[in-house]
């Protein structure tokens, strides 16, 4: 049997391994327990994605303060996001995936060329997506049924955020790989260094703070860009540095045809399906946009809410499929679906306990983020109701992302294309329209959409065929 990395006492207490897993641990987590090597990986996954957390409220918080068109535009681009969201996501999966089964193959060079590859195939993708988002940045929010008032105000928030999107790919794609790896301390170190930049320079754009110029809504998209643009010069640095337990080469960027392919196989499905499950969200705000921009912006603070409280979750499920990946490769299959059960049940409890807090105070959590009458009710509802489906979510987040770490990106993609839009989006429009609901049916048909996805996902990951999947 293969010996871990550095020898460790059989029992180490809580507060060293949560001090270890901060640090950054070197264990191989093909062999230490269960429960140690989730907490080891998911900690500073969830400290990473909090970060993140805390970014997606500061931001509507200070752009808040600029009306409901401002708060709106904030909402429909991310809405637009959500296709190169999708793409980045994507390929994140294909490079999760190969590098963690390298991992635990023991093949750190495999490893190292599967990281060189997708990044690659990264720099295309955000090269093209970028320069068609910055062009068309206004049709774009028009075709998304903007206002004029919305389109006025935040075409230009727009064309930043989506001619800067190549910052995007290349944050979620490096830190993925440092995940596939096992090393999520170098990951949650990046994205808080990107993302602190980004909140201490956002509201010095918004209002022109100090010797910055004011720049409303756009400060916002320039901060933002700026922020994780620095994140990934930190990324490239630890790649380069062997400052992780990846070091890429130049030798590793040169086209490898076998790699290549098999990334872009897993990755192209893996586009597709978060494609599916992100770009339902622009059907759901399509919908919303016809109730006005106090309906939009409701909804923009209250997601937003909701983001914050499953992005930990991410880190947790991203934990998951690392563990799957790496423990699959290793020859233990039986160890790797333990591994998503355990992930599973730490996250259920940890979202149990959020969306009771959301039920209990989601008014004074709205009023945080806006004072304006038409729009404090609808965020009210969409937290509540949203929050109404948390207890499903723990599972079906990490049994998602468990697919995908073996490799089996098909099964949630499939799950995605039923679950979001053949169920949500159509009774999103029958709630709100046919039946008289409203924005307030929105909301519910998110709620039924990701607890029938969790249900389903938990069927089809019992009966085991992930475990097969070739990498």
């Amino acid at each position: 049997m293969e010996q871990s990395l550095v020898s460790v006492p059989e029992s180490p207490g809580v507060w060293a391994t949560l001090r270890e897993a901060v640090r950054g641990s070197t264990q191989d987590l093909t062999e230490v327990p269960i429960g140690r090597a989730v907490v080891l990986l998911a900690v500073p996954m969830v400290l990473e994605m909090m970060m993140e957390s805390v970014f997606a409220v500061a931001d509507v918080f200070f752009v808040g303060r600029l009306g409901a068109d401002a708060v709106a535009t904030v909402g429909i681009t991310e809405s637009l996001m959500t296709v190169i969201y999708a793409v980045a996501i994507g390929l994140s999966i294909g490079a999760t995936a190969t590098v963690a089964r390298r991992i635990g193959e023991r093949d750190p060079e495999g490893a190292a060329l599967a990281a060189g590859q997708s990044i690659v195939l990264g720099l295309i993708g955000a090269s093209i997506i970028g320069a068609l988002g910055a062009i068309f940045a206004p049709d774009l929010l028009r075709l998304m049924g903007a206002s004029d008032a919305v389109i006025r105000t935040g075409s230009q928030f727009t064309r930043v955020m989506l001619g800067g999107s190549g910052t995007v790919f290349m944050l979620f794609l490096i830190n993925a790989i440092f995940r596939g790896a096992g090393d999520a301390a170098t990951a949650m170190r990046v994205l808080w260094f990107a993302n602190a930049i980004n909140i201490l320079l956002g509201p010095c754009l918004i209002f022109g703070l100090g010797p910055f110029p004011e720049l409303g809504v756009a400060g916002a998209a320039t901060a933002t860009t700026i922020g994780r643009g620095m994140g990934v010069l930190l990324q490239i640095r630890a790649l380069r540095s062997g400052g992780s337990r990846i070091t890429l080469k130049g030798s590793h960027l040169a086209f490898a045809r076998n790699v290549m392919t098999g990334i872009v196989r897993l990755s192209g499905v893996g586009m597709l399906q978060n494609f599916i499950g992100t770009a339902s969200w622009m059907g759901l705000i399509r919908i919303l946009t016809g109730f006005g921009s106090a309906a939009v912006a409701g909804n923009t603070i209250g997601i937003r809410l909701v983001i914050f409280a499953l992005l930990p979750s991410f880190g947790v499920s991203n934990a998951a499929a690392t563990l799957v990946g790496q423990n699959l490769g290793a020859g233990k299959p039986e160890r790797a679906e333990a591994a998503a059960w355990r992930a599973g049940f730490y996250n259920t409890i940890a979202l149990s306990i959020v969306g009771t807090a959301f039920l209990l105070f989601a008014r004074p959590l709205i009023g945080i983020f806006s004072s304006d009458p038409e729009v404090i009710p609808y965020g009210v509802r969409c937290l509540r109701i949203v929050a109404l489906g948390f207890l499903f979510y723990g599972y079906g987040m990490v049994l998602t992302q468990a697919f995908n770490g073996a490799g089996d990106t098909r099964t949630p993609t499939l799950i995605n294309l039923f679950c979001l839009w053949m169920l949500e989006i159509p009774l999103a429009w029958v709630l709100a329209y046919p039946m008289g609901l409203g924005p307030t049916g929105v909301f519910i048909s998110v709620s039924v959409a990701f607890s029938v996805l969790a249900l389903v996902s938990a069927v089809l990951f019992k009966r085991g065929r992930w475990k097969v999947q070739r990498v």
